[in-house]
């Protein structure tokens, strides 16, 4: 059993299935999402919701095509730390160059 396997349930391929799905594509979706709440001028705490309906997306995904389980509480919470993380850099990258080009900060 390997460190990773102790801290998310997984089958032999964990740690790839893991990088794939949660960290490649989940990610790169909360980030987008991130950006586009952001965008439209929301709060931030908008953004931690929609990276937990994401998180929930990603478990489907996890559960029906790689056959992990589904309602692992350990998992959703591991991959709602990684959502919200990638969700909240969208959003502060986002929210900085929206600031600065409204107040002109860097012409400075």
């Amino acid at each position: 059993m390997s460190l990773f396997q102790i801290f998310y349930d997984a089958g032999p391929n964990g740690l790839w299935i893991f990088l794939l799905v949660t960290v490649v594509l989940g990610a790169c979706t909360a980030y987008v999402s991130g950006k586009a709440i952001a965008g439209t001028w929301r709060p931030m705490w908008h953004s931690i919701g929609y990276a937990l309906i994401i998180a929930l997306a990603v478990r489907f995904i996890h559960y029906a095509l790689f056959d992990e389980v589904l309602l692992s509480a350990r998992n959703y919470v591991i991959d709602c730390g990684v959502l919200i993380a990638a969700t909240l850099a969208g959003f502060r990258i986002t929210r900085r160059n929206q600031m600065a080009q409204q107040y002109d900060v860097l012409a400075k």
